[in-house]
């Protein structure tokens, strides 16, 4: 017998990075066994995610219990294509937008992701909207813990050039809990961005794939990005590829410490102080509730 389950859910989106937002506590399942396993999560995400078969979304995000209960929540971030990311700067937002909707009315949210602990401080909103700041942690930038696979290259990996039918590029690659790419550019029309992006998303030097961020240099305070994203594709926006363009601007000089991220949906603010843990600014809002009805 298929499972015949109906999945309560938010929609919800951050900057044009949308995501469904659900809690497995809450569903009603009938029929088979194993509809928590991490194979029928990946399916339920495919299936729900779909634009025109699904309620569509960039990912799905999954709340639940948190190990430790010091903390508020624990959340798994997948994406559309069903593969599991280690973290969502944007997603986090939206995951704890939808918390504080359910009356988690706390000024400081603790979740748990597979990237570590991640502190979230509530800056103001009501009614679905909501700003938060989140603690992104520090930007990993040992090749093997990013991981990048590329010979005799010590840490961090800034201006490597990275071979693909496409040419050769400049790049800074590092970590955010998950893996960032970044290319600064002049404009963005001076190349195929996307076409690039889905080729270094899979390149061999990658061995989890890697997200890829393509990054114009506005100001010593501002710069402007467009972003492929593993196992989603072009989007909007991402925080924690906002978070990634950010270091690399850094790592490069070519920015000062607290930058305006100007994106395809609006603006992200990102911090990265001497010593310190990258923090990121930006709003989340509720778009929608209802059932989805999963046949699977």
């Amino acid at each position: 017998m298929k499972t015949l389950m109906r999945i309560p859910f938010a929609k919800s989106e951050a900057l044009g990075n949308d995501f469904i937002v659900s809690s497995p506590l809450e569903w009603k399942a009938r029929g088979q066994r194993g509809v928590s396993g991490t194979p029928f999560l990946s399916r339920l995400a495919k299936a729900i995610c779909k634009r025109h078969t699904g309620v569509g979304a960039d990912g799905l995000l999954l709340l639940g219990p948190p190990k430790d209960r010091k903390h508020h929540a624990r959340v798994r971030f997948f994406n559309a294509d069903g593969s599991e990311a280690e973290m969502s700067g944007n997603g986090i937002r939206c995951a704890a937008a939808s918390m504080m909707e359910k009356r988690h009315r706390h000024k400081t949210l603790k979740i748990e992701t597979l990237a570590g602990l991640r502190t979230l401080e509530h800056i103001r909103g009501g009614a679905g909207n909501h700003t938060f700041r989140v603690s992104m942690g520090n930007p990993i930038l040992e090749p093997e813990l990013i991981p990048f696979r590329a010979k005799d290259i010590a840490a961090p990996v800034v201006q490597y050039s990275l071979a693909t039918r496409s040419g050769e590029f400049c790049v800074t690659v590092t970590s955010m809990g998950n893996p960032h790419c970044s290319l600064f550019i002049k404009s963005f029309d001076e190349l195929d961005w996307l076409k690039i992006g889905q080729e270094i998303e899979t390149h061999p030097l990658f061995p989890n794939r890697t997200n890829v961020e393509f990054v114009r240099i506005i100001s010593r305070r501002e710069i402007e990005v467009r972003y492929w994203e593993r196992g989603v594709g072009a989007t909007a926006s991402s925080g924690t590829g906002s978070s990634g363009a950010v270091v690399a601007s850094i790592l490069n000089g070519f920015t000062g410490r607290r930058v305006r991220v100007e994106t395809l949906a609006g603006a992200l603010q990102v911090e990265w102080p001497e010593g310190g843990e990258v923090i990121l600014t930006g709003p989340a809002r509720i778009v929608a509730t209802g059932d989805y009805t999963y046949r699977g």
